[in-house]
């Protein structure tokens, strides 16, 4: 298929543009570098419009020039204290902007939507591992305006029979490409492994671990890291599955939970070195324990994460950001 990868120039949309170019697929990235980066492009050496997606002519001109098939969204702002610091921002971008996109393909007649959602969307929930009929109550602007793009889909299929999307609702994204050909660089950087391995390195004097006294084995908070190459792959065979008038809404994760201090320890085994540490009080909003039920996932898409050991992802990380421990420098503008 032809796949527009709206924010292919960055963390998780340049490993999907990347799996989707080995599927045998033809992708396009589409991103206007504000959070992405150049470097990706040439890496990836598919064709790219390096343009904001506000921009309908253009976004209209590329979904008809490259004969598009499906979108797959990837272009939202992700930091949850900054959603939370400019709100506005966030609704903006991640849902207006989507609306926008959803015009275009509208106008163009493109049907088939992959989105990027998240575990967010959730809040904090009832239960755990979380399925996909657990109660929808974010507690952010990220989580609220994923959740909001995704009834914005519903209503779309009501009011379209012939369109189809896939709400791939994820945990915590990490590690790095396999071959070590990309990699996680963002700015801020706020993910744990990637903190953890540039502590490691010296890139920061310390880190901090916000809560030790939490009802878990070793006390810190656990989550469910899931392999950026398997969520490409997820994000691949939802939109081979799709089908017009009917949603696919997933849960992406392993299953299993890690704590804080478990990815650390894990890290430093894989890099040899420790990390400066800082173990402060408990950070506001933070959940003891989230980690997914994947078993939809296995049953609809015949997905399941082929990386669920906290030492392979952690070494996929290392293999490139101790190769490249200032990120993509100087490709991106900031």
């Amino acid at each position: 298929m032809n796949v527009l990868v709206a924010g292919g120039a960055g963390y998780i949309g340049s490993h999907t543009v990347k799996r989707l170019k080995e599927a045998g697929h033809a992708p396009v990235i589409y991103d206007n570098l504000c959070r992405g980066h150049r470097e990706v492009v040439d890496i990836l050496k598919v064709p790219a419009v390096l343009a904001d997606l506000n921009n309908q002519e253009t976004l209209r001109g590329a979904l008809t020039r490259h004969k598009i098939d499906t979108v797959m969204h990837f272009a939202a702002y992700a930091y949850v204290g900054e959603s939370v610091q400019e709100p506005l921002m966030y609704y903006r971008n991640n849902v207006a902007t989507t609306i926008g996109v959803l015009e275009a393909m509208a106008q163009t007649g493109v049907k088939r939507f992959v989105f990027s959602s998240t575990c967010a969307t959730y809040g904090s929930p009832d239960k755990i591992p979380i399925g996909e009929d657990e109660k929808k109550a974010p507690v952010s602007p990220y989580g609220r305006s994923k959740l909001m793009v995704e009834q914005i889909l519903q209503d779309t299929l009501a009011a379209d029979a012939q369109f189809s999307f896939a709400a791939l609702r994820y945990f915590n994204a990490s590690g790095c490409a396999m071959d070590g050909s990309l990699g996680e660089d963002h700015d801020p950087e706020t993910h744990l492994i990637p903190v953890v391995l540039q502590t490691i390195l010296g890139l920061r004097p310390e880190m901090s671990v916000f809560g030790s006294d939490y009802p878990t084995p070793d006390g810190t908070n656990i989550r469910d890291y899931v392999h950026v190459e398997d969520l490409a792959d997820a994000h691949i065979l939802a939109m081979e599955k799709l089908v017009p008038g009917q949603p696919i809404h997933c849960n992406l994760g392993t299953g299993q939970g890690f704590s804080v201090k478990q990815i650390i320890e894990t890290a430093q085994k894989v890099a040899g070195n420790k990390a400066n540490v800082r173990y402060g009080p408990r950070r506001d909003g933070d959940a003891i324990a989230l980690y997914a039920d994947a078993r939809r996932a296995r049953e609809l898409l015949g997905w399941d994460a082929k990386y669920k050991d906290p030492e392979t992802i952690v070494r996929s990380a290392w293999n490139w950001i101790s190769k490249h421990p200032h990120g993509y420098e100087g490709t991106a503008e900031r």
